[in-house]
Protein backbone atom coordinates (compact mmCIF):
# COMPACT_ATOMS: atom_id res chain seq x y z
CA UNK A 1 0.00 0.00 0.00
CA UNK A 2 1.40 3.53 -0.75
CA UNK A 3 1.43 6.19 1.59
CA UNK A 4 -0.49 9.77 1.20
CA UNK A 5 2.00 12.09 -1.43
CA UNK A 6 2.92 8.96 -3.21
CA UNK A 7 1.45 8.31 -7.02
CA UNK A 8 3.79 4.60 -7.97
CA UNK A 9 5.52 4.61 -4.92
CA UNK A 10 7.39 7.96 -5.67
CA UNK A 11 6.86 10.86 -3.84
CA UNK A 12 6.41 14.25 -6.10
CA UNK A 13 6.27 16.40 -3.14
CA UNK A 14 5.59 20.08 -4.87
CA UNK A 15 6.85 19.37 -8.23
CA UNK A 16 4.13 20.89 -9.41
CA UNK A 17 5.16 24.44 -9.12
CA UNK A 18 8.05 23.57 -11.50
CA UNK A 19 5.33 24.94 -13.82
CA UNK A 20 5.34 28.42 -12.24
CA UNK A 21 9.41 27.92 -12.58
CA UNK A 22 8.45 28.00 -16.39
CA UNK A 23 6.50 30.79 -16.54
CA UNK A 24 8.66 32.67 -15.10
CA UNK A 25 11.57 31.93 -17.53
CA UNK A 26 9.09 32.20 -20.12
CA UNK A 27 8.00 35.79 -19.43
CA UNK A 28 12.05 36.58 -18.60
CA UNK A 29 13.06 35.20 -21.45
CA UNK A 30 9.78 37.15 -23.90
CA UNK A 31 10.45 40.06 -22.14
CA UNK A 32 14.23 40.31 -22.88
CA UNK A 33 14.01 39.33 -26.27
CA UNK A 34 11.30 42.20 -26.72
CA UNK A 35 14.14 44.92 -25.17
CA UNK A 36 16.61 43.55 -26.88
CA UNK A 37 15.42 44.42 -30.60
CA UNK A 38 13.55 47.56 -29.24
CA UNK A 39 16.16 49.48 -27.70
CA UNK A 40 19.83 50.44 -28.37
CA UNK A 41 22.29 50.01 -25.46
CA UNK A 42 21.56 52.13 -22.29
CA UNK A 43 18.57 53.67 -24.34
CA UNK A 44 15.96 54.42 -21.94
CA UNK A 45 12.43 55.17 -22.45
CA UNK A 46 10.58 57.04 -19.60
CA UNK A 47 7.20 55.33 -17.85
CA UNK A 48 7.25 57.20 -14.68
CA UNK A 49 8.93 60.63 -15.15
CA UNK A 50 11.79 61.17 -11.94
CA UNK A 51 10.82 57.13 -10.84
CA UNK A 52 10.83 54.46 -13.89
CA UNK A 53 12.38 53.74 -16.99
CA UNK A 54 12.94 51.18 -19.62
CA UNK A 55 16.07 50.61 -20.08
CA UNK A 56 19.02 47.91 -22.18
CA UNK A 57 21.92 47.10 -20.43
CA UNK A 58 24.51 43.96 -20.38
CA UNK A 59 25.59 42.48 -16.81
CA UNK A 60 28.52 40.09 -16.91
CA UNK A 61 28.86 40.05 -13.23
CA UNK A 62 26.23 38.65 -10.99
CA UNK A 63 23.85 41.12 -8.95
CA UNK A 64 24.63 44.61 -8.95
CA UNK A 65 27.30 44.01 -11.68
CA UNK A 66 29.69 42.44 -8.91
CA UNK A 67 33.03 41.07 -10.86
CA UNK A 68 31.85 42.25 -13.92
CA UNK A 69 35.16 43.69 -15.03
CA UNK A 70 36.79 40.38 -14.74
CA UNK A 71 37.92 38.26 -17.43
CA UNK A 72 34.86 36.50 -18.15
CA UNK A 73 36.06 33.74 -15.62
CA UNK A 74 32.90 35.04 -13.64
CA UNK A 75 30.38 33.45 -16.54
CA UNK A 76 31.10 30.32 -15.91
CA UNK A 77 31.80 30.46 -12.23
CA UNK A 78 28.10 32.16 -11.91
CA UNK A 79 26.59 29.61 -14.48
CA UNK A 80 28.02 26.37 -12.28
CA UNK A 81 26.54 28.54 -8.96
CA UNK A 82 22.92 28.61 -10.99
CA UNK A 83 23.10 24.57 -11.59
CA UNK A 84 23.90 23.52 -8.32
CA UNK A 85 21.27 25.85 -6.84
CA UNK A 86 18.76 25.10 -9.30
CA UNK A 87 19.39 21.56 -8.70
CA UNK A 88 18.59 21.96 -5.07
CA UNK A 89 15.56 23.60 -5.43
CA UNK A 90 14.32 20.85 -7.42
CA UNK A 91 15.16 18.36 -4.90
CA UNK A 92 13.68 20.72 -1.89
CA UNK A 93 10.73 20.85 -4.05
CA UNK A 94 10.27 17.11 -3.84
CA UNK A 95 10.68 16.58 -0.54
CA UNK A 96 7.80 19.30 0.76
CA UNK A 97 4.32 18.38 1.72
CA UNK A 98 1.34 18.98 0.76
CA UNK A 99 1.20 22.20 3.11
CA UNK A 100 4.28 23.83 2.24
CA UNK A 101 2.23 26.09 -0.62
CA UNK A 102 3.95 29.30 0.42
CA UNK A 103 7.39 27.60 0.00
CA UNK A 104 6.84 25.99 -3.02
CA UNK A 105 5.99 29.10 -4.86
CA UNK A 106 8.88 30.97 -3.16
CA UNK A 107 10.95 27.67 -4.56
CA UNK A 108 9.93 28.03 -8.01
CA UNK A 109 10.07 31.97 -8.22
CA UNK A 110 14.19 31.74 -6.89
CA UNK A 111 14.29 28.89 -9.29
CA UNK A 112 12.64 30.18 -12.47
CA UNK A 113 14.88 33.63 -12.02
CA UNK A 114 17.63 31.57 -11.54
CA UNK A 115 17.01 29.36 -14.94
CA UNK A 116 16.17 32.46 -16.40
CA UNK A 117 19.67 34.25 -15.96
CA UNK A 118 21.43 31.14 -16.65
CA UNK A 119 20.24 30.77 -20.04
CA UNK A 120 21.50 34.17 -20.99
CA UNK A 121 25.23 33.28 -19.43
CA UNK A 122 25.28 30.59 -21.43
CA UNK A 123 24.08 31.63 -24.68
CA UNK A 124 24.83 35.16 -24.42
CA UNK A 125 27.76 35.66 -22.19
CA UNK A 126 25.95 38.14 -19.78
CA UNK A 127 22.28 38.91 -18.49
CA UNK A 128 20.05 41.43 -20.35
CA UNK A 129 18.53 43.85 -18.30
CA UNK A 130 15.91 46.25 -18.50
CA UNK A 131 14.05 47.46 -15.63
CA UNK A 132 15.78 50.72 -14.28
CA UNK A 133 13.98 52.37 -11.25
CA UNK A 134 15.54 55.80 -10.00
CA UNK A 135 14.97 59.01 -8.04
CA UNK A 136 15.24 61.59 -10.78
CA UNK A 137 18.44 61.98 -11.99
CA UNK A 138 20.06 61.68 -8.48
CA UNK A 139 19.84 58.11 -7.88
CA UNK A 140 19.17 54.71 -9.67
CA UNK A 141 19.32 51.29 -8.93
CA UNK A 142 21.24 49.18 -11.15
CA UNK A 143 19.32 47.92 -13.89
CA UNK A 144 17.69 44.12 -13.62
CA UNK A 145 14.75 41.77 -15.07
CA UNK A 146 11.75 39.64 -14.78
CA UNK A 147 14.06 36.79 -13.73
CA UNK A 148 15.85 39.04 -10.60
CA UNK A 149 12.31 40.33 -9.60
CA UNK A 150 11.37 36.48 -9.16
CA UNK A 151 14.61 35.69 -7.21
CA UNK A 152 14.36 38.77 -5.22
CA UNK A 153 10.19 37.84 -4.16
CA UNK A 154 11.05 34.18 -3.68
CA UNK A 155 13.98 35.37 -1.74
CA UNK A 156 11.62 37.78 0.52
CA UNK A 157 8.80 35.01 0.75
CA UNK A 158 11.52 32.74 2.07
CA UNK A 159 12.47 35.10 4.97
CA UNK A 160 9.13 35.46 5.81
CA UNK A 161 8.45 31.71 5.99
CA UNK A 162 11.70 31.33 8.44
CA UNK A 163 10.01 34.18 10.60
CA UNK A 164 6.56 32.09 10.31
CA UNK A 165 6.30 30.13 13.72
CA UNK A 166 6.84 26.19 13.09
CA UNK A 167 4.26 23.60 13.92
CA UNK A 168 5.11 20.86 16.26
CA UNK A 169 5.28 17.50 15.10
CA UNK A 170 2.30 16.67 16.82
CA UNK A 171 0.29 19.26 15.40
CA UNK A 172 1.23 18.12 12.17
CA UNK A 173 0.22 14.83 12.67
CA UNK A 174 -2.90 15.46 14.38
Amino acid sequence: MLDKGHESGVKKGQLSWLLLSVLVVALDQASKLYFANTLSLYQQIVVIPDLFSWTLAYNTGAAFSFLADSAGWQRWLFALIAVVVSAILVVWLKRLGRGETWLAVALALVLGGALGNLYDRIALGHVTDFILVHWQSRWSFPAFNLADSGITVGAIMLALDMLKPKKTEEAVHE
